[in-house]
């Protein structure tokens, strides 16, 4: 720091941030001792600026925590039923067990009772929705949505963080995802977990025995935070395509709801009513700019034969809609004018 009074600027834009920041009483006591250490070493000369910049970093997590803050839930059932019903053809076998898993929350909710709600495991092949039924959940609560990939995660730091000891340490994903919700009882998807990398798989599960236990995720303790903050409000969903790697502790905390596979006929109504008018409007067309034929659906449907999911499907649609945008910006179309994807047309729209 350069002189005593850009010391003293700087230290007092810390504090006022720090007392903004309502922390809770022992942190904040916690804190000023730390505020005042800084200031004795930066004036006495001790300190660096590299002292000064660790604590500030330190401090913008600490206050970015939402320890009092929430989202009003959603408690309307029909609402949460609507919802569901908008974004998801089929799967009612999958939508009841939600519905129940939503009732109890919202009776909980409206009788102020603490309730230790199970946590849902979407299990099923690549497609079948998993990842899109989870935001869905958090929509119909109205709770914010936040999302840490598994596939391929391989040192458990990452959920639990990383002591300020070291170098360029920060917080692991538990709290980066609640700081940026501003929300503790936001939605946390816990994606793909039988994907974590094999020799971190037992530091990961055991992470995540912590934080998905009622018992103990109430005061769950961060490495770099240093401090303990309760997820016990986190509504924690998880996706796996096969249960087979995870470890038993784990599933022992888990519900695991079977994901269906999806037959053509339903392939073909997800493609016609929910993914193809999002991807034409996506691709910035105008609403039934591209008119598709009927016999062609079983074509698009299965371009390399038999999928389970709707990744096939929607990327084919994907090409469609895209080639048609090229065409009009290249100036092959005119802007309004109106495409019919017939047989003559296919394998150029496809290819």
């Amino acid at each position: 720091m350069d002189s005593a009074q850009n010391i003293d600027s700087e230290l007092n834009k810390l504090s006022e941030k720090v007392k903004k920041a309502s922390l809770p009483p022992d942190l904040q006591e916690k804190v000023n001792s730390m505020l005042s250490l800084l200031s004795i070493s930066l004036k006495t000369g001790t300190g660096s600026f590299i002292n000064y910049q660790t604590t500030e970093n330190y401090l913008n997590w600490l206050c970015s925590l939402p320890f009092n803050l929430e989202t009003q839930d959603n408690l309307d059932i029909n609402k949460a039923k609507e919802i569901l019903d908008k974004n998801h053809y089929g799967l009612m076998s999958v939508k009841d067990t939600i519905m129940e898993y939503l009732s109890t929350l919202i009776l909980n909710k409206q009788n102020n009772t603490m309730v230790n709600a199970p946590i849902l495991c979407l299990v099923g092949l690549v497609g079948t929705g998993k990842t899109t039924l989870a935001y869905s959940i958090a929509e119909a609560l109205g709770r914010r949505f936040e999302r840490i990939p598994f596939g391929g995660l391989s040192d458990s730091l990452s959920l639990r963080g990383q002591s300020r000891a070291f170098t360029d340490a920060e917080p692991g994903l538990f709290i980066k995802k609640i700081v940026h919700a501003q929300s503790k009882n936001c939605v946390i998807l816990l994606d793909e977990l039988d994907r974590i990398a094999e020799h971190a798989r037992a530091d990961v599960m055991g992470v995540l025995i912590e934080a998905l236990d009622n018992e103990q995720n109430n005061s769950f303790v961060d490495h770099y935070i240093d401090y303990p903050f309760d997820l016990s409000h986190v509504l924690f969903i998880a996706t796996a395509n096969n249960t087979t790697s995870l470890s038993t502790a784990v599933l022992d905390r888990l519900e695991i709801i079977q994901m269906p596979s999806y037959n053509d006929d339903e392939k073909k109504v997800i493609g016609q009513k929910y993914l193809f008018p999002k991807i034409v409007k996506n691709a910035g067309l105008l609403d039934n700019q591209v008119i598709i034929e009927e016999i062609l659906w079983p074509t698009i449907i299965r371009p390399l034969g038999y999928d389970s999911g709707i990744r096939s499907l929607e990327r084919s649609l994907e090409n469609i809609a895209r080639r048609v945008a090229r065409m009009i910006v290249e100036g092959k179309l005119s802007k309004n004018s109106q495409v019919k994807i017939d047989s003559n047309n296919i394998r150029e729209y496809l290819n």
